[in-house]
């Protein structure tokens, strides 16, 4: 049997689209909510008025966005429609895709952890080592087998879990890494694309960051002047465990969605003798 609209196909597909997802997200609003109360309304929701007063919009203004009239709106009206609005980040989003065809400007949030579900990804991977890091690269979550072959992150106070400062402060992590100079132009590089991506470049608390790493470390503030940008996709990492001996990993980088301030990190065992390594360290670690 073949399905056959029983309405007019253009309705699937409104003429205007940002004004038909203004009018229902305003439409779903409850105006006791906002202490609007008394006053019959012949309709549900807020009045569009309501939503200027809300938005600090011109009345007029907003209706002609609804109508589909007066062209295309700025960010700043966009972002005080959706505060108005009550929106979500995700119906902010869509609501800058229906406005101005992109995506807004991303928002740095710190993250202090991960979710349940999140932490459960990492340990459904009990013989790769798997971290979930911020922009800054403070790792905030990571599996047993990371715990094992790369650092036990539960044994250090929650500032030192950060990758730069090992890097560059820890003998201990310097002396694993097979090729520490270029794992360090590497970390440097990704660290200066990350935090501009999270919209955290000009935040405090990587000025902070990387004041106290030029401070402490000449090799972070030479490779920092280099100005270098690094993708960290994926890639090979060589280390020398103290335990296991020598371990390569393939690593790729994931995005975590929703939140462009963390990434997932995930290290697969290279080759067959790697992997069986990495197992004995786990289990032996397990006991």
């Amino acid at each position: 049997m073949v399905w056959k609209p029983t309405g007019p196909v253009e309705a699937a597909v409104p003429a205007n689209p940002l004004g038909t997802y203004l009018r229902d997200r305003r439409t779903r609003l409850d105006p006791a909510a906002f202490g609007l109360v008394g006053g019959r309304r012949r309709t549900p929701g807020l009045r569009r008025e309501e939503v200027a007063s809300r938005a600090n919009i011109s009345p007029t203004w907003y209706t002609w966005l609804e109508q589909g009239r007066g062209g295309a709106p700025s960010a700043d009206v966009l972002d005080r429609i959706a505060k108005g609005l009550m929106l979500t980040e995700p119906e902010r989003e869509h609501l800058y895709m229906l406005g101005l065809g992109r995506p807004p400007e991303t928002r740095y949030q710190p993250a202090e952890g991960v979710t349940p579900r999140l932490q459960r990804v990492l340990d459904g991977m009990p013989f790769s080592p798997a971290i979930i890091k911020t922009a800054l690269w403070d790792v905030v979550a990571w599996n047993r087998a990371a715990a094992a072959l790369l650092t036990d992150y539960a044994k250090l106070p929650r500032e030192r879990r950060n990758i730069l400062r090992m890097m560059f402060g820890d003998h201990r992590v310097r002396d694993r890494q097979q090729d520490w100079e270029g794992v360090a132009r590497f970390v440097v590089g990704a660290f200066r694309a990350d935090v501009a991506r999270a919209g955290a470049s000009g935040r405090a608390e990587v000025s902070s960051l990387v004041e106290e790493l030029c401070r402490t470390s000449a090799d972070f503030a030479a490779l920092w002047q280099d100005h270098a940008v690094a993708a960290h996709s994926e890639g090979v990492k060589r280390i020398r465990h103290p335990d296991a001996g020598p371990v390569a990993l393939e690593f790729s980088t994931f995005a975590v969605e929703g939140r462009p301030d963390l990434g997932m990190i995930v290290y697969n065992p290279a080759s067959p003798a790697d992997a069986e390594r990495i197992r004995t360290l786990v289990e032996a670690k397990r006991d």
